[in-house]
């Protein structure tokens, strides 16, 4: 019978302590994933992946090295760690690493309040495909839409456990369901597409294929016949699918891991107002059923609610046990790792406040400017929050609507963008990101 994943996670510190390690942590990884596509109606691709994966982490002294396998057998695992311990025995020095002490490691979690997995069965193959071509079929359905480029229904299920020779122990099982569309509209040098998707960790909350499948037709049909606006500085709204992106960034920035490398253009904002005053983001990883919850990091520590943002002043770093060190800081719990990848800094489920008026109000207050829909690419200079990136969207001129741009290229700088955020109230609150449509004044575009 194949081990368990706390069964290996415990053969593997076993192992590690045999080979002469001063301490260890594992991690195993069960799991199951089917995906289905469909094209013009017909089965495109069905895959079905079942497997384990094991890490482990071992030091000697103040040297560390890591190994994994998809092998689980006693004899990999006694290898593994016979050469993890020999590569740390060569490896630097690094005076931050280790392993968690006892006293920090997390305790009494409610794994269950979470829900992180759905108890319904696994669907059947055939239900999966039913999802994507009812998706694809919705779409094709609508007028001016020429081709699906692809319908996808698919489910992951997996468990996760973890544990250390400092007694920490622990893990939990996690599910995902999800179905998405690609339409295509127009033909020729003229086609243009666009997407619509949803994944959700309780399969009956998942949006209909084809509500999916008309939402991607009609945001392709939006995007027909593009101009370029002329270039100048205007008011950019960045449309809820792609507003969490400047969050993105700005969590990116607040890494403890850019941080202490010096590489962040926030490294000297502690303390300092980052948004307006009237905006908090807010770290909860004890959401249930969001993608990012878990109830202890990747080195057993405990995650905790926290404002990385309160009333627009930067409050703190995201940190693991090294970057903390390194800074001089305690650590607040949000180490990730995979098992072939030690732990570094990982933020979990954020919720930016919302406003008091809807897109459509702040398209109406914006003037003339750029809803953002689509963006493509990135330049964001690390060490001055210099912002360049391209983008496609509708064009608005006295707060109307008037038709679709793309071959944009929207540049400004993240502190003069987040500070003059203005928030929509339309984020969508099963995501692990909340982030409404944001409105920022005064960006340069680049077009005509």
């Amino acid at each position: 019978m194949p081990k368990s994943p706390q069964d290996l996670t415990q053969s593997l510190l076993t192992a590690a302590r045999k080979a002469g390690a001063d301490s260890a942590d594992a991690i195993a990884v069960a799991g199951t994933a089917l995906s289905i596509d469909v094209r013009a109606g017909q089965l495109e691709q069905a895959e079905r992946a079942e497997g384990s994966d094991i890490g482990l982490r071992v030091f000697v002294g103040q040297r560390s090295a890591i190994v994994s396998a998809s092998d689980t057998s006693d004899s990999t695992i006694e290898a593994m760690a016979t050469r993890a311990v020999a590569m740390a025995k060569e490896a630097p020095e690094d005076p931050y690493a280790g392993i968690a002490a006892p006293g920090q490691l997390a305790q009494n979690w409610d794994i269950d309040a979470l829900e992180l997995s759905d108890p319904a069965p696994e669907p059947a193959p055939g239900t999966l495909e039913d999802d994507a071509r009812r998706a694809e079929a919705a779409a094709l359905a609508k007028a001016g839409i020429t081709q699906v480029q692809s319908a996808s229904a698919a489910y992951s299920a997996r468990q996760v456990w973890m544990a250390a020779t400092n007694g920490f122990e622990g893990g939990y099982a996690r599910t995902s369901r999800s179905t998405s569309c690609v339409a295509i509209a127009g033909t020729g040098l003229g086609m243009e597409r666009d997407y619509d998707g949803d994944s959700r960790t309780f399969q009956d909350e998942l949006r209909t294929p084809e509500e999916i499948g008309q939402s991607a037709a009609d945001r392709a049909l939006a995007r027909l016949n593009p101009t370029k606006p002329k270039t100048g500085a205007y008011p950019v709204l960045f449309d809820e699918r792609i507003a969490a992106s400047l969050i993105g960034h700005l969590m990116a920035a607040v890494n403890g891991a850019a941080v202490a490398r010096g590489a962040s253009w926030l490294r000297e904002a502690m303390g300092e107002q980052i948004l307006p005053e009237t905006l908090s983001l807010l770290e909860d990883p004890f959401r249930p059923r969001a993608a990012a919850s878990r109830p202890f990091d990747a080195e057993g520590l405990p995650t905790q609610r926290r404002a990385v943002i309160d009333k627009g002043v930067l409050t703190g770093w995201t940190l693991d046990l090294a970057n903390a060190r390194k800074l001089g800081l305690a650590p607040t719990g949000n180490a990730a790792r995979s098992a072939g990848l030690g732990p570094s800094p990982t933020t979990w489920n954020l919720e930016l406040t919302q406003g008091d008026q809807s897109r459509d109000d702040l398209i109406k207050a914006m003037g003339t400017g750029l809803l953002v829909t689509s963006m493509i690419g990135a330049t964001i200079n690390p060490n001055t929050g210099d912002y360049s990136r391209g983008a496609a969207g509708l064009w608005v001129e006295n707060g109307e609507v008037k038709g679709p741009v793309s071959g944009v290229t929207i540049a400004g700088n993240l502190r003069d963008m987040l500070r003059s955020m203005i928030p929509a109230n339309d984020a969508r609150p099963w995501l692990s990101r909340v982030v409404p449509s944001l409105l920022v004044e005064g960006l340069t575009l680049a077009g005509e």
